[in-house]
């Protein structure tokens, strides 16, 4: 069934692949003052960038880095400043739920969300920064930039969204500075802080399936939401009573909208291990911006 649903919406995702071809061969990039290094992905979905981001933030902690976002599933609008060095700005409403979670993990950079991404970096600029990290930048076009793209495991199709998981044809990977594979050049290394004997799994991410490896023992219930989606104390605290649950097994990504909930939380901790090489790759586009 869902291969016929496919198959059935393949022009319509020509018709959308193309309109994304043409936009990138009109695009004129702009280019800016510090290098800026994007992490994004072709596909729709989590393919681990959050983390990716949080991973180069803390290997250039001795510069002045900020990190800008579109900040998905946010309550506001417009270009929100959700922290300095030092400092979170704004709650994880205005935020979003992986900007606040970038916050969180790199106290010692900046965070800042905006739908213009153009206008989050000149305020970055306007900050002190030295580095920007661009999250989810592949499809700005219009910013001259590092592209490091991420590519998932696995994939059910190869075709353009709505056909497919892709945001654009599948070709357009090869403008990538880097192409990084889950499980070759980069993987997921998770371990969980307070785990109890019973825990309900809850989760808004996307795919929260590929959760399922790396879960302790102890789950006996799994309550997922749509990407991004807010939780609602009321119904989480019955699904713990309705399983008889110790605590809420989440994570980090989720673990920031619940922070006021006054609820039992288990949490998956995320880590990226990056190989070496691509690293070294970062390094040198770096290098060579300030050299330039």
């Amino acid at each position: 069934m869902e291969w016929t649903v496919s198959t059935l919406l393949t022009p319509f995702a020509g018709f959308y692949g193309s309109g994304m071809w043409l936009r990138r061969r009109l695009a004129r990039p702009v280019g800016y003052a510090v290098p800026i290094v994007s992490v994004g992905n072709l596909v729709v979905g989590g393919s681990g960038k959050t983390p990716f981001v949080i991973a180069l933030g803390e290997r250039y902690a001795s510069r002045r880095v900020w990190v800008v976002s579109r900040g998905y599933g946010r309550r506001s609008r417009g270009l929100v400043e959700v922290s300095r060095p030092g400092e979170i700005l704004c709650d994880v409403a205005a935020s979003g739920d992986e900007a606040m979670e970038m916050a969180r993990a790199l106290p010692g950079a900046g965070v800042i969300v905006s739908e213009d991404r153009g206008a989050g970096i000149e305020r970055a600029l306007k900050r002190g920064a030295e580095l920007i990290l661009l999250d989810d930048g592949f499809n700005r076009v219009e910013i001259e930039k590092f592209e490091i793209l991420l590519e998932p495991e696995r994939l059910p199709n190869r075709r353009v969204f709505p056909a497919g998981p892709f945001r654009e044809f599948p070709s357009t990977a090869s403008l990538a500075d880097l192409r990084l594979k889950e499980g070759r050049e980069y993987r997921r290394v998770v371990r969980c802080d307070g785990a109890t004997e019973r825990m309900v799994l809850v989760s808004s991410i996307a795919r929260p399936e590929r959760l399922e490896p790396w879960l302790p023992p102890g789950v006996v219930g799994r309550y997922f939401l749509p990407d991004h989606a807010w939780f609602d104390a009321g119904e989480l605290r019955e699904l713990l009573a309705r399983h008889d649950a110790r605590s809420l097994l989440v994570t980090q990504k989720d673990a920031v909208k619940l922070e006021g909930f006054q609820l039992p939380l288990s949490r998956l901790r995320l880590q990226l291990v990056i190989r070496s090489d691509v690293l070294e790759r970062v390094d040198q586009y770096v290098k060579e911006f300030h050299a330039a």
